[in-house]
């Protein structure tokens, strides 16, 4: 079994790629970065082609947006002329795959879909409903990308998410269950490692990694954080969207930290200094940085739109809150703020439970089982 792994950016798709390899089922991969990136990234040197112009096109911000329409199509041209003949499979990440399915097939492949958040209609209803309740119009998601995933989704043999949540949404929306493959993503176990926290002066901090956005629930959490009376610390790890900094603004913002975008390798220090890990989005597939929390020991307050279900329970590794819930977020922050035992005993279990299933290697030997099943 050959695969062909295709990526308009970074992704998870590294690391599938680099599992495939070492396994003897990598065939290509494709990608927007250069090789030296991906090597410095894998600690390997993997069969590919990277489209480095056009990775550096969008970084200049040549395309506009952040998703736009021009390089999903641009990017999927080129993958369309570069499919290896020896493949079995092309993994494709949705909305820059639709010019490469026709060749594959015509090479005789089975096409899989990546779609690592929910259905993107559902995920474009979430987001509207997000920003209306900030008194804001959600625009992020182009008419034609929204049409291009729909087309993928239906041409497609299967379409690979990482959790059930987010597979219940295309079931709603009339996909068929057995076109899904549910698979959660994994941590680097080795780089992400609990800390010792010994117990100080200091107040408990709270932190939270992504694009501080309102699709990541921050006004909720700053709303929340701000009525903990001065009894903790919130450090928001990221980048800040346009929209955000008129909201951060008028928000509560003592002893929060905005400390915006850090690279990778930096970002384990991040979890080690932290006590709590909280991440209140609105729409989410599996994040990787909640792995990444658990990982590091950390108790984890999350949202169930967060497709954690396969991932905690709540009570044993974290806590669980419904999307935009200020007052129940906030009981779960002062809960942990105000326990350390609490903390060490859910920091340990989500520990344990990524230890449990949840390592680079299984996620790859997870797909690689899907895999066989396709070609069956």
């Amino acid at each position: 079994m050959k695969v062909c792994v295709s990526v308009h950016g970074r992704f998870h798709a590294f690391e599938l790629a680099a599992g495939l390899h070492r396994n003897g089922a990598l065939s290509k991969l494709l990608t927007t970065y250069p090789d030296c990136a991906v090597r410095q990234i894998c600690g390997e040197a993997l069969p590919m082609k990277g489209a480095w112009w056009l990775e550096a096109k969008r970084r200049i911000g040549i395309f506009g947006g952040r998703n736009p329409v021009a390089i999903s199509m641009a990017y999927a041209k080129f993958a369309a002329k570069r499919l290896p003949e020896s493949a079995d499979i092309l993994t494709g990440w949705s909305s820059a795959t639709l010019e490469a399915i026709e060749p594959a097939r015509s090479l005789g492949m089975k096409v899989i879909i990546e779609r690592g958040s929910s259905h993107i209609v559902h995920q474009t209803h979430v987001l509207e409903c997000a920003y209306a309740a900030e008194g804001l119009k959600y625009i992020g998601t182009p008419m034609e990308i929204i049409q291009r995933e729909e087309i993928e989704y239906a041409e497609a043999d299967f379409i690979s998410v990482p959790s059930k949540f987010a597979a219940n949404t295309f079931i709603d929306r009339g996909i068929a269950s057995s076109k899904l493959l549910v698979n959660p993503y994994g941590v680097d176990l080795l780089k992400f490692q609990p800390a010792e926290r010994i117990p100080s002066s200091r107040p408990p901090r709270i932190l939270f990694v992504g694009r501080v956005g309102i699709r990541k629930g921050v006004p909720d959490l700053i709303r929340a954080f701000s009525r903990l009376s001065g009894t903790a610390e919130l450090r928001l790890v990221g980048p800040v969207e346009n929209e955000m900094r008129d909201i951060l603004a008028r928000l509560p913002m003592e002893h929060v930290s905005v400390v915006g975008p850090i690279p990778y390798h930096s970002l384990h220090s991040e979890y080690e200094q932290a006590d709590v890990f909280c991440l209140p989005s609105w729409e989410e597939g599996v994040p990787l940085v909640l792995l990444q929390a658990m990982a590091s020991g950390l108790p984890v307050i999350a949202t169930k739109e967060c497709g954690v279900e396969d991932i905690f329970l709540d009570g044993y590794e974290g806590f669980l809150v419904e999307k935009g819930n200020v007052e129940g977020l906030r009981e779960a922050l002062v809960l942990l703020c105000k326990s350390l035992g609490t903390r060490q005993k859910l920091g340990a279990a989500a520990r344990v439970r990524m230890e449990k299933g949840c390592a680079w290697h299984a996620y790859v030997t997870r797909t690689l089982e899907h895999y066989r099943g396709v070609l069956c």
